[in-house]
């Protein structure tokens, strides 16, 4: 039998006591009616049972306890009550006031007394949460939080890794994976693993304002991430970014990642990243999947089994990723990709392109309202241009002049290979010509005119060409210079010009002679008041 506290049994006797009915005993107190039948036996028993029963003496059941005396007390604040509520409007805190009632009012009670009194006016709403009901298959949450320790590949440290988690709303099931580092391609490509994980897409998936999917936070026009939208777009699903610090939004993927880190990854530690994705996916099938949700009392698993035939079909072919970057259109109405050049028509000359670069394919699109302009398959050797002869331009612009003006300046064979390369190629041959000219930089021009004139002679209309063609006369006029001349061998010892070896004797002996007798009468003939000259010495 359960036994019920002192004062339910109580209110079960005074009201059998007056003949009330069990079942709105029941109904009154909450109390099964098998209870209430059982304690009325007992209370029959004790009853027969007693001295009194042939005197009609009262039962033995103990008169119900009469309530305790409450003495109300008034507050030393109350005589200050307008005032404490004019000040409370304000947002002055409690201190301010009790030292403005000691100040001005003369109080005598005790600061505890204040905050006791503001506390009873202070009410507080509690904060209301509505509750979102969603179909099966309208929505998912994600966002990052961090995973257990795990050991730093080629390294003895451990360090927390990137915990994402995304939570189906309707079923509460979760596809969990860590990763070292985030980034775009990251952020999507989780997305594709955790709907080939569940079998299909939601409707749409709410998400936190992080830098990988979201680049500009708007309630009405928030600004996605160019792949991380053109993701989305492919699944066919649509991205509701969460407004800035409103987790609420998004409640249960963070439920979700607290319960993972409180009680999957709680004190463990991990060797690999791998290690803790299968500990991971293992918690979820056996333990989370399997739990019964508190505010359904249903199993996670069977509402999934529920909301997994309503999810999208997923596409054949997974997402093509892709980087961006701005390009500017050349005036050879191309840009210039990893040293090729792509056809950016109707995009204007000298305009902003925006260029996505895939595996093996590039986009180009007008860069403000991303319209597709042209798609090309990317060249496989630099150098390339992707370009059709009926939208080559052929008319010189004023780079052109500038180019042909310093051929012209190296040579009339320079000019005219320039020109050809032109009247060829058209402006798409600039770049060849502007290499031509650069070559004056490093070599001299009487090399690079001869050059450009054996390549005209050989039909071969190159920068490459006519760059190997001066390197090469560039080597032998080099060798040339190191070949020793004739007049560099041995010395002449007989001709015309050339005396015997005794008459240089006898001029060099009379000099010396010559030099001795001058040095002796400079010394003997000096005068005492000047210093005598060499002409007059001489005379």
């Amino acid at each position: 039998m359960n036994v019920l506290k002192p004062h339910l049994q109580t209110t079960i006797a005074t009201l059998l006591a007056t003949n009330t009915s069990h079942r709105q005993i029941e109904r009154v107190t909450g109390i099964d009616r098998k209870t209430i039948r059982t304690y009325a036996k007992r209370i029959e028993e004790l009853k027969a049972n007693s001295l009194g029963v042939a005197t009609g003496t009262p039962d033995q059941i103990p008169p119900p306890r009469p309530p305790a005396q409450v003495k109300l007390t008034t507050s030393t604040c109350e005589p200050h009550r307008e005032f404490i509520e004019a000040q409370l409007r304000f947002k002055r805190n409690y201190m301010a006031i009790y030292q403005d009632l000691v100040d001005t009012h003369g109080f005598t009670g005790a600061y505890n007394s204040v905050k006791r009194f503001c506390g009873g006016l202070c009410k507080h709403e509690p904060e209301q949460f509505d509750r979102l009901e969603f179909a099966p298959g309208e929505e998912a949450q994600v966002d990052y939080g961090e995973g257990a320790l795990t050991r730093v590949p080629g390294s003895e440290r451990f360090r927390k890794p990137r915990l994402f988690v995304m939570t189906l709303r309707y079923s509460r099931r979760s596809f969990r994976r860590v990763v070292w580092k985030s980034s775009q391609q990251t952020w999507a490509r989780l997305h594709e693993e955790a709907w080939a994980y569940f079998g299909g897409a939601c409707r749409y998936v709410v998400l936190d304002n992080l830098k990988e999917g979201v680049i500009k936070p708007d309630l009405y026009e928030p600004q996605l991430n160019a792949v991380y939208g053109a993701t989305l777009k492919h699944y066919g699903v649509v991205g509701d970014p969460a407004r800035v610090r409103d987790p609420n939004r998004k409640g249960t993927v963070e439920h979700a990642i607290g319960h993972t880190q409180a009680t999957a990854l709680k004190g463990r530690r991990f060797e690999s990243i791998e290690e803790q994705n299968q500990h991971l996916e293992h918690w979820e099938t056996k333990w989370a999947a399997q739990r019964i949700h508190g505010s359904e009392r249903r199993q996670v698993q069977a509402m999934f089994q529920e909301e997994k035939p309503h999810l999208l079909p997923l596409p054949l072919l997974g997402m093509q990723y892709f980087t961006e970057a701005q390009y500017t259109v050349n005036d050879d109405s191309c840009v210039r990709v990893d040293h090729s050049s792509y056809a950016a028509r109707p995009a204007a000359i000298g305009s902003r392109v925006l260029v996505r670069l895939f595996a093996r394919r590039l986009e180009i699109r007008e860069l403000k309202t991303q319209a597709l302009l042209r798609a090309h398959d990317r060249a496989s050797r630099p150098a390339t241009v992707v370009l059709p002869m009926n939208e080559r331009v052929f008319n010189p612009s004023r780079e052109t002049q500038r180019i042909l003006s310093q051929a012209k300046a190296i040579g009339a064979a320079t000019h005219k290979l320039c020109e050809t390369l032109f009247e060829r190629e058209g402006r798409v041959g600039q770049r060849k010509m502007w290499g031509i000219v650069g070559l004056v930089r490093r070599y001299p021009r009487r090399l690079i005119n001869s050059a450009c004139d054996m390549a005209m002679s050989e039909g071969v209309y190159s920068y490459g060409h006519v760059k190997t063609l001066t390197e090469r006369l560039m080597e032998d006029a080099l060798a040339l210079l190191d070949t020793p001349t004739p007049s560099e061998g041995s010395l002449t010892q007989s001709h015309a010009l050339i005396r015997v070896g005794n008459d240089y004797a006898d001029l060099f002996t009379l000099g010396a002679q010559q030099s001795a007798i001058l040095a002796s009468t400079q010394t003997t003939t000096q005068a005492p008041t000047r210093p005598q000259t060499q002409a007059e010495a001489t005379l």
